[in-house]
């Protein structure tokens, strides 16, 4: 449950740091990796191996001010349907260098607004998904959606394709964050969206909402949590507004003076966190909640839970092949990432007869290590580090420096140890990205560069 932190504490603490839904996270992804790495990476996954899919639609309706996704407007529906083409021509490359018949257990359409894809290529990218790879019987089939702008008939096209998961984003209720953020979305648009996918047979319904939006108050975050609770969901996912200005040009037109600070941010997680705990809901990681009978509630429970690219998932696949513009995908020796201009990467599938590469990173045998351990603690708040390193090695050796920088955790009571296990205490748990970035070696060595006068790449805020 969340708690109250004090000034001292978000003063140490306080700073930038990676939401750690990978490790090497992808500052450290360079153009050293191209089509030829990453070729050789998929063509030698074991035949039994099973993948999760990832398919980037970098189209919306309207642009929110507050997001920082890549994506564009999109008008005409010529050109829509033109990247869906790409999005199955590209996946078909991925299956010649992975082999057909592949189990999935996730697949997920994410933008941007997937549902600006016409129907005919939504139709069209699910029958050719199922041609070349096989379902679990327990798989979830997820998109997101936005509920000012569903095409007529969406969501039961969504229930015939067999979805059973649509994110709906929400953000926020009131109406003076609606409008700073350039997002007008009532409650009654919600909540008729939530009913039709339920009648569409889609019965796992999530909620995004944001904390620290400009102009939200306790008493906004708190409205909208318990009107938000009234539909019901089956998961939330809760997230701290990453103000990244110099990253998305868009958000320049935000008020710098209208941000909540790092101590009325927390208070508003506080709020939010009170409210669906009280409601029932299962609090998760670093910024997910579900209901007890929930997949992913019962995964925690059971800790196994996993964390990707696309946040917390249940699915334990260490592949992952994403699809479309700036799409990242991930398998054992490494991650890459599509070009993320929509031109750049149209031309790059007509031109050639490669995967449309941008960048990447090697994953070595100290990034695995320490990849496991922070995807750990990210998931389970705590790790035991005699676990994670090789059998015969002391882990009090391996990470010696670690050790010395957990030291300040304890001292502050954010950490406590039983045995070999560092876990987070109560009031620790707002320091999960801290704790976890005690073990990011990569970012350290960032860090010393810094030192030196070079520039260093730039994270949202920690708090």
């Amino acid at each position: 449950m969340a708690v109250k932190v004090s000034p001292d504490l978000i003063s140490r603490y306080g700073g930038n740091l990676p939401r750690y839904t990978s490790y090497p996270t992808a500052v450290s992804f360079s153009t050293d990796i191209g089509p030829a790495d990453v070729e050789g990476w998929l063509a030698q996954l074991e035949a039994d191996q099973s993948v999760s899919l990832y398919f980037h639609t970098p189209f919306c309706d309207e642009l929110c001010r507050f997001c920082a996704c890549n994506t564009a407007v999109m008008r005409h529906e010529d050109g829509r349907k033109a990247y869906g083409d790409l999005l199955i021509d590209e996946m078909q490359r991925m299956v010649a260098l992975v082999g057909k018949g592949r189990l999935v257990r996730h697949l997920h359409f994410g933008g941007g607004t997937p549902t600006t894809l016409p129907a005919e290529t939504l139709r069209a990218i699910m029958a050719a998904v199922r041609e070349n790879f096989r379902f679990s019987d327990d798989a979830e089939l997820a998109m997101e959606l936005d509920p000012r702008h569903v095409p007529e008939g969406a969501l039961p096209l969504l229930g015939e394709l067999g979805f059973n998961r649509i994110s709906f984003g929400v953000q926020d209720l009131d109406p003076k964050v609606q409008e700073t953020c350039g997002r007008i979305q009532s409650y009654e648009q919600t909540i008729a969206c939530v009913k039709q996918a339920r009648e569409a047979g889609v019965n796992g319904v999530n909620i995004d909402l944001i904390y620290g939006l400009p102009y939200q108050t306790l008493e906004t975050v708190r409205d909208t949590a318990e009107r938000i609770v009234e539909m019901q969901p089956d998961r939330l996912a809760v997230f701290g507004y990453a103000h990244v200005p110099w990253k998305q040009k868009r958000q320049q037109l935000i008020p710098q003076d209208s941000l909540p600070s790092s101590a009325e941010r927390l208070a508003q997680t506080a709020v939010i966190d009170e409210v669906l705990v009280a409601a029932g809901y299962q609090p998760i990681g670093l910024d997910h909640y579900a209901r007890a009978d929930d997949a992913m509630a019962k995964a925690y429970k059971a800790g196994e839970l996993h964390r990707n690219f696309q946040g917390y998932t249940v699915d334990p696949s260490p592949v992952l092949l994403g699809m479309g513009a700036s799409a990242i995908s991930m398998t054992p020796e490494g991650f890459f990432q599509n070009i993320p201009s929509a031109a750049a990467y149209t031309r790059a599938i007509k031109e050639t007869s490669s995967l449309p590469i941008a960048r990447g990173v090697f994953r070595t045998m100290e990034d695995r290590m320490r990849g496991r351990i922070i995807e750990v603690i990210m998931c389970n708040l705590g790790v035991d580090l005699a676990e994670q390193v090789p059998e015969g090695d002391d882990f009090r050796k391996v990470f010696a420096v670690e050790l010395e920088a957990l030291k300040q955790f304890e001292a502050d009571g954010l950490v406590q140890w039983q045995g070999a296990k560092v876990s987070l205490t109560e009031a620790g748990e707002p320091f999960l990205r801290h704790f976890a970035a005690v073990f990011d070696k990569r970012r350290q060595e960032l860090a010393a560069t810094a030192e030196e006068g070079k520039a260093t790449p730039r994270f949202s805020s920690s708090l």
